[in-house]
């Protein structure tokens, strides 16, 4: 468990620096300039994500349950996962959808956190989902407060909503079938 615990407070710690210590953060970019911050936090983050990974196999091998969700509760999750792939997207497609959720990344992390933790009862996966729903939650009010900062993406496109219901859909089937056996090693079809 150790493991996961480092991984998610390191992986959630680097993207959290915007949340607690913006100034630093802008005063190193100066400092060290935009591509040297993006190539240092991306090899920190990916770092990161490898232990968190590592970690949530070895929590696997020894599972510690906390709750037995009911069956319902994965037909629950799905639904609620159907959303996320879209406003996952919408981030990145500037569109009517983007413009309603405003923080479309964020809705989608809490979506995705909210599901897991409905489906899942295990020590790391609470740990794992539950982290990152604090986390999103934080973001979000956070960023209100925070300088507003260009998220690079497609630019506005009259398209982009259904480019994003369509792909969303089609990853949604995608991670069903295929992906989240593939990906994370539990199958989610029989």
């Amino acid at each position: 468990m150790l493991w996961l615990i480092v991984g998610l407070v390191t992986f959630l710690g680097i993207h959290s620096v915007s949340i607690f210590a913006p100034r630093w953060r802008d005063a190193t970019i100066a400092r060290i300039g935009a591509l040297n911050w993006k190539r240092i936090y991306s090899v920190a983050s990916i770092a990161a994500f490898v232990v968190l990974v590592h970690g949530c196999g070895l929590a696997r091998q020894e599972p510690v349950v906390l709750y037995q969700p009911p069956v319902w509760m994965r037909h629950l999750a799905m639904l609620l996962m159907l959303p996320a792939f879209t406003l996952l997207l919408s981030a990145y497609l500037p569109g009517r959808i983007k413009s309603a959720a405003r923080h479309p990344m964020l809705a989608a992390i809490k979506l995705w956190a909210l599901a897991h933790l409905l489906a899942n009862g295990m020590l790391g996966d609470v740990l794992l989902f539950g982290g990152f729903l604090v986390w999103a939650v934080i973001d979000r009010i956070s960023v209100g407060k925070r300088p507003v900062r260009a998220v690079p993406g497609a630019p506005p496109g009259r398209f982009n909503d259904l480019i994003a219901i369509v792909g969303g859909l089609v990853l949604y089937v995608v991670f069903i079938v295929w992906g989240h056996r593939a990906l994370i090693g539990v199958p989610l079809m029989p």
